[in-house]
């Protein structure tokens, strides 16, 4: 157990005001993408975890967050995003039983359809 006291809220206003914002936005969506990624049951013992509801609302979540601020965070930090969104949206439509018609399923309004 650290002695250390607990930092206050002007240090931790401060700490975050030093951090970028494309550093935020990608940070976000990573725990949105593995938070989607556990609940469509692709994590170790992943059909414990499987809630496609839930994954379902990450993924749409997601590709808002992609979608507003594509064109803030660059082309470098974007694409890997969206390529992750897309993988998820496909993972999504494989686990569910009845799919989706295309441009139906999780952030599709937002991407548009999504095609393996």
């Amino acid at each position: 157990m650290s002695d250390a006291p607990a930092p206050g809220f002007d240090d931790m206003t401060r700490d975050i005001a030093d951090v970028p914002a494309v550093e935020v936005i990608t940070t976000v969506a990573v725990h949105l993408m593995s938070a989607a990624a556990v609940n469509l049951g692709l994590a170790e013992e992943g059909d414990q975890h499987k809630d496609l509801d839930e994954a379902r609302k990450l993924i749409q979540a997601l590709a808002g967050l992609v979608t507003a601020s594509a064109g803030e965070i660059s082309t470098f930090h974007a694409a890997p995003l969206r390529d992750g969104l897309k993988s998820l949206q496909l993972a999504f439509r494989e686990a569910s039983v009845v799919p989706d018609e295309p441009g139906k399923g999780p952030g599709e309004k937002l991407t548009g359809p999504v095609f393996g």
